[in-house]
Formats: C-alpha cells, structure tokens, sequence
C-alpha cells in the first residue's frame, strides 16, 4: 500500500500523526510530513485508521 496526499485539502489537525506516529508527522510549520509513502506492514492498521480518520478527506491509500 502507499500513502497518498493531498496537500491542498490538508489542514495540519495531526489526527492521523495520533493514530501512526511512525509514518506520520507534523511539522513546526503545521505541514503534514509522511515519513513513508510505502506503508510499512506492522503500521497498516494505524494507517488505515489514519486515513479513515482524516476529518478532511485529506489522505487515501493506492495499492
């Protein structure tokens, strides 16, 4: 699976960064950081949490 962004739907809530602190990660500046675009095999539950959790549809996954 890879993490997919889209940065102009992304407000920085750090919701997903709570749920797969290893892949995600928010910035001083408040930007979402993916720390892997390939998401790892022990974090796809997080991830998927992740996403399904991104109040603003900001994320997806791609197989």
């Amino acid at each position: 699976m890879r993490i997919v962004l889209d940065r102009a739907r992304c407000t920085g809530i750090g919701i997903c960064e709570a749920l797969a602190p290893t892949v995600f990660e928010v910035d001083d500046n408040g930007e979402l950081v993916v720390l892997s675009a390939d998401v790892p095999e022990d974090a796809q539950n997080e991830v998927t949490e992740a996403v399904e959790g991104c109040p603003t549809m900001a994320l997806g996954l791609r197989l």
